[in-house]
């Protein structure tokens, strides 16, 4: 075709070319990008292939985490209920030596005060 619009009138030649060029240069433009989309697919199919590979090694490795995790659970849940019975005796220590020292408080208030009674009495 480029040899063909040479040949002809120049006026018509110019007009002629101008289309070859573009028209070639879209060729180009298709052509790269339908390289583009063939590596890209053919990169789809090996993602997709190894996806499926290692979806069944997946499952076995979660199903492996989530035994590991539960036996973990029931440690940790172990512990807490320890950990609750220690803060309950903890708790009632410290209630009961409340009342312990606020009556030795008050038996020694009354103590004071009887001494300084029969003291301030006689």
């Amino acid at each position: 075709m480029d040899l063909e619009a040479r040949s002809l009138r120049p006026n018509v030649k110019a007009v002629l070319l101008a289309k070859l060029r573009e028209y070639k240069s879209d060729l180009n433009n298709l052509k790269s990008e339908h390289k583009r989309l063939a590596s890209a697919n053919s990169n789809q199919a090996a993602r997709d292939d190894l996806l499926e590979s290692g979806m069944a090694d997946a499952m076995s490795v979660s199903a492996n985490q989530r035994g590991r995790l539960m036996i973990l659970l029931h440690g940790v849940d172990d512990n807490i209920s320890k950990s609750k019975k220690i803060l309950t005796n903890m708790s009632r220590r410290m209630s009961r030596n409340k009342w312990i020292i606020s009556s030795i408080i008050v038996v020694l208030v009354v103590a004071i005060a009887l001494i300084l009674y029969f003291k301030l009495s006689k």
